[in-house]
């Protein structure tokens, strides 16, 4: 009888699962033992962080994309559909698309997180962010419409994708100003909603000063509440006030509703075991990357190292052997500190972030990893 491993989600989590275990379970998917479906809502595989340097316009909207077909082993069969139920005690999953259920033997869900700006009265028609293929095209139009005025960067949803790009954004504007003689005609205000300028605490040390020292204001504890595009203003819960010209803001985020539909988790985040990556209380079920709540950032490279553990967990219980390997929390982000310059990070659930000196070699490394990415998605690096 062919067991048949479902992963739901194209992203990156979802893509280096798929590869990895095509590749070690290569000699049981030939003699039919074994069959791999990666369920994805569109044809294409996203690479996000793409969207920051479009904002900027060194990259072009199609450098964040490619066909999901060209990045995943033939040994896998991809199916264009949305999954809306996952029924995990028959063990199938519902399709918009099909007439009957698709049943599966293992499940992973690599659902990522979703934007939802309409969360905040006003802040579709009054703000601009970088988190999406329209949005950084948007964004890069209005700043070079600028001659001058007020920027103001303010993270609304928490937790969002890639936590270390607030800070970069407002890091690469200032350079960006300077680069062309304008910093002077612009003022910069970046926000957040806790009492610290970064979810993590050694982060939020380490650049504090970095803002402070290139008079970009900060306003903690802003929890945006709405905001008033005619006015130009976004108003916090704690009654503050800020007028802006240009309002950069990370969205909030949810996760998937087909979690939350199918009892996963609360919010759209699985509840998982963080070491194993499986679902809390359901048999058969893994999930990584954004979907899963582990307490590590929702980054492309913690889904990527998710994704190594959880092929090993299958490929060992697939055989009738012990599942031993786990997941400590490793996490990597390059943060680019300007247009030139950029540190690194590299963490886990047992060591906290040190970001590095920043250099123009580190903001050459992370664009070199950029352009390298789809290898790595590929499972060739």
């Amino acid at each position: 009888m062919t067991e048949h491993i479902a992963i739901v989600g194209g992203g990156t989590g979802g893509t280096v699962l798929a590869n990895n275990l095509a590749e070690k379970l290569a000699t049981e998917i030939d003699a039919g033992e074994v069959a791999i479906t990666l369920f994805n809502d569109g044809p294409d595989h996203v690479y996000k962080p793409v969207w920051l340097y479009v904002a900027f316009g060194q990259r072009e909207p199609s450098d964040g994309r490619r066909p999901l077909r060209e990045l995943v082993d033939d040994r896998v069969d991809i199916r264009q559909d949305y999954v809306y139920d996952i029924d995990h005690e028959a063990k199938e999953l519902e399709l918009v698309d099909a007439t009957e259920p698709v049943a599966y033997d293992k499940l992973v869900v690599a659902t990522g997180s979703q934007l939802e700006p309409e969360r905040v009265p006003g802040l579709v028609d009054g703000g601009h962010h970088f988190y999406g293929e329209d949005g950084a095209g948007a964004l890069r139009d209005e700043l070079l419409g600028m001659e001058d005025g007020h920027i103001v960067l303010s993270v609304i949803g928490s937790p969002h994708m890639c936590p270390a790009a607030p800070l970069e954004f407002v890091f690469m504007v200032d350079d960006w100003l300077r680069e062309r003689g304008r910093r002077d005609d612009f003022e910069l205000t970046y926000t957040y909603p806790i009492m610290r300028v970064h979810g993590n605490e050694h982060i939020a040390e380490w650049a504090q000063p970095r803002l402070e020292e290139r008079d970009i204001a900060i306003e903690t504890m802003f929890n945006a509440e709405a905001v008033d595009p005619e006015a130009g203003t976004i108003t916090s819960m704690e009654d503050t006030e800020l007028d802006y010209d240009l309002l950069v803001a990370i969205p909030p985020h949810t996760g998937s509703d087909l979690i939350e539909e199918a009892g996963l988790g609360d919010g759209g985040w699985v509840d998982v075991d963080k070491h194993t990556l499986e679902a809390t209380g359901f048999e058969d079920i893994y999930a990584i990357g954004d979907a899963a709540q582990t307490g590590v950032p929702k980054a492309g490279s913690a889904a990527h190292y998710q994704a190594n553990v959880v092929a090993q967990r299958l490929s060992s219980e697939i055989r009738g052997q012990p599942a031993t390997a786990v997941y400590g929390g490793k996490t990597i982000c390059f943060i680019e500190t300007g247009m030139d310059d950029a540190t690194f990070v590299e963490f886990d659930y047992e060591r906290p972030p040190s970001p590095s000196e920043p250099t123009r070699a580190m903001h050459w490394s992370k664009l070199a990893y950029n352009e390298s990415y789809w290898l790595t998605a590929r499972g060739l690096l």
